[in-house]
Order: structure tokens, then sequence, then C-alpha cells
């Protein structure tokens, strides 16, 4: 039997390429020694390949992004369906669940955005199908909704607890908040989209009319990695009638076009036509100031080397208990800015965001919430 390649980490042969290069290194100066110019040039032109696959796979080795070979050529999750494909397995409770993409109408918004990504867990299929809740997951820049599935394996997260409590678990929404790879909206309606409006009006409508999700509110989560974390804690301060639970991962301190917590100017301009005050309606440390949010719950997950993000959180979690908020807390000594970190943070805060968006009942006990 033929093995397949595309399921082989890559972590297991992205080391081989040194060797290669020693090796091709080697044939070169060999082969400049006569006068086969033909060869020398196509050995050359590997090299360059193979520097260029070495630089990538070691970025991608760092990050933890792509953890298979199919993944890094684009391949789809083994069990992806279409929504009228989903709908034809009713009442056939699967051993997993499913992902389907679905084009949300940006009724309210008019934001060109990629397809959304949804998880469907087994209880889903039932034929007495539950009133689920949602999580929904926003990825960073750059970045897009499968980034989610890929590099923060959502998928076998949920899949892994559905298992262990009877096929019951959240609808996972993945939306795009960029619309293209390397956009920066920050999520906020802006001249380059009415992204807030598309993921607290757009996104919601769909979900509850086409999956048939419970409506807004306690019942909904958001969470997200990098500027996706960001975005989850602004949405959740300003719609805690959307959303009753959220998950920052290694967010900055609010919007910022930049990489650092201190580069506001730029957001200022861009995002918020000038507005200081517009940004201050956007801007976390503000809003938990100035209010009271008892009834929302916030997962804060951080790696202390992940400098910027590891200053906002010493600052963003005592404000947020200070405004009333139920906040956990997690930071994981030496780790930085990866999809490891994600992935692993997502796994650890489903089980009490599910519990918060009321999965088991509203008076189920409610799951772990560290500290920090």
């Amino acid at each position: 039997m033929t093995p397949d390649i595309s399921v082989v980490p890559i972590a297991d042969w992205w080391p081989v390429g040194p060797v290669l290069l020693v090796l091709l290194g080697l044939a070169v100066l060999w082969f400049h020694r006569g006068s086969r110019r033909l060869v020398r040039g196509a050995a050359r032109s590997v090299i360059v390949l193979l520097v260029v696959l070495q630089i990538g796979s070691i970025v991608n080795a760092h990050f933890e992004f792509y953890r298979t070979i199919g993944q890094a050529f684009g391949e789809p999750p083994a069990d992806v369906v279409s929504l009228a494909e989903a709908r034809e397995e009713e009442g056939r409770v699967p051993d997993a669940g499913q992902i389907v993409s679905l084009d949300v109408p940006a009724t309210a918004s008019r934001f060109s955005a990629r397809p959304t990504q949804v998880y469907l867990p087994p209880s889903w299929f039932a034929k007495d199908r539950p009133l689920l809740p949602v999580v929904m997951l926003l990825h960073g820049t750059p970045g897009s909704p499968q980034d989610w599935i890929d590099g923060g394996q959502a998928q076998t997260t949920a899949d892994a607890f559905a298992r262990a409590h009877g096929g019951l678990a959240p609808v996972l929404v993945l939306p795009d908040v960029n619309g293209s790879l390397g956009a920066d909206t920050e999520c906020v309606d802006s001249p380059l989209g009415n992204v807030e409006t598309y993921l607290t009006v757009d996104v919601p409508t769909a979900a509850v009319r086409v999956l048939g999700t419970r409506d807004p509110g306690p019942s909904w989560a958001v969470a997200g990695l990098s500027e996706g974390g960001s975005c989850a804690l602004m949405l959740a301060l300003r719609h805690p009638d959307r959303f009753g639970a959220f998950g920052d991962f290694s967010g900055l301190l609010g919007p910022r076009l930049g990489d650092t917590n201190a580069d506001t100017a730029s957001t200022v301009a861009q995002l918020f036509g000038g507005s200081q005050q517009a940004f201050a309606a956007h801007e976390p440390i503000d809003l938990l100031t100035a209010g009271r949010y008892p009834g929302l719950g916030g997962w804060f997950e951080v790696g202390d080397a992940d400098q910027q993000p590891y200053a906002a959180i010493e600052q963003l979690v005592p404000a947020a208990r200070s405004a009333g908020i139920t906040s956990c807390l997690v930071v994981l000594p030496g780790a930085g800015h990866t999809f490891d970190v994600w992935s692993d943070a997502f796994s650890r805060s489903l089980p009490w965001l599910s519990g918060r968006a009321g999965l088991f009942g509203r008076n189920a006990p409610s799951a772990s919430c560290p500290q920090g």
C-alpha cells in the first residue's frame, strides 16, 4: 500500500533540507571544475529552491501553522461537505463532526467576506436536534477562517470534546474578519469594510436562520487568536447583548494596525477617520474603565515570551476583573506568538466557554477557570 505523504507531519521531514543542501553544494563544486554549465545551473537552481523551502519550513516550525504536508499544500479537512450534503445526513448521528462552508449574506454590512467555515458537532445531525450554542472563532492577519482548522486544530479539539460528551459540543462558526489574506480591519466598521456589523449582525443572523443555533446573547461566545483575540475582547465589550463570553488568545490592548500596543496613530487615522473619540469607543481599557460587565466572562491566554500581547494582558486582566468580568488567565512560560499556543488555548478553554454558553444547562457545574 502506498503511504499517504499528505498526512506526514512536517516536523518529521523538514530537517532533511540541510543535508540535501550540503550534498547539492558539493555537486556544484564538483561540476564547477568541469564544463558542464547546464548541470551546474540546474544544481544551483535546485539549491535556491531548497533554500526557500528550508526557510519556509523553519518559519512554519516556529509558528506551528501547517502540521502536515497536506495542509501546507492546501488540502481541506478530510470530512468537508456542503451544507446540502450535511442536511442529507440528518437523523444519522456521525462519530465525528463535519466542516461545512457557508456564504453569509452581508445584508446589513455589505462587507465582501470570504466564505465562513462551520463545524457541526455530531449532535447537530440528531433527529431531535438540540438547540446548540455557538463559539465564534476569529483568525488573525495575515490569515483566513481555515487557519483555525489547520494551525488551530479546532476540528480535532471539538471532536475530542464531543466524544467525551456523547456527541454534544457547540457549533463553531469561523467567519472571515479581513476580506483578504493580507488585509487588517481590526473587526471595526471602517473604510476597509463594516466588519463589526458583519460579525455582530450578519453572521449571527445566518447561523440562526440556516444552522438552527441558539440566538446570540448568553449562548454565544467569541474567541480569537492574535488580531482575532483583540477583536473578540472588543466585540464582547461593545456587544454584551450578543456575547456572553470571550477568549483573548495573544491579542494586543485593542485595535492596532501595527504590532505594538503603543502604535495607535495609524489606527486612528486609517480606521477611525482621525477621530480619537471613535477610537476610544473601541479601546477595551477605556470600555472597562467606564463600564461594568457582571454578566460577561473572559478567558485570557498568552505566552510570556510574546512581549506585546503579554504586556497587554497584564493590563487587561486586572481591568476586566475590576469591571465585574469573570476572568480566567493562563500564562505560558517561554511561549511565543504561535499556533501551538493558540491550539492549546482553544483546547483548554473550550469546556469553560461551552459551559458559559449553557451547553449543559444553566445550572450545570462550571469548568475550571484558572486564575493565572
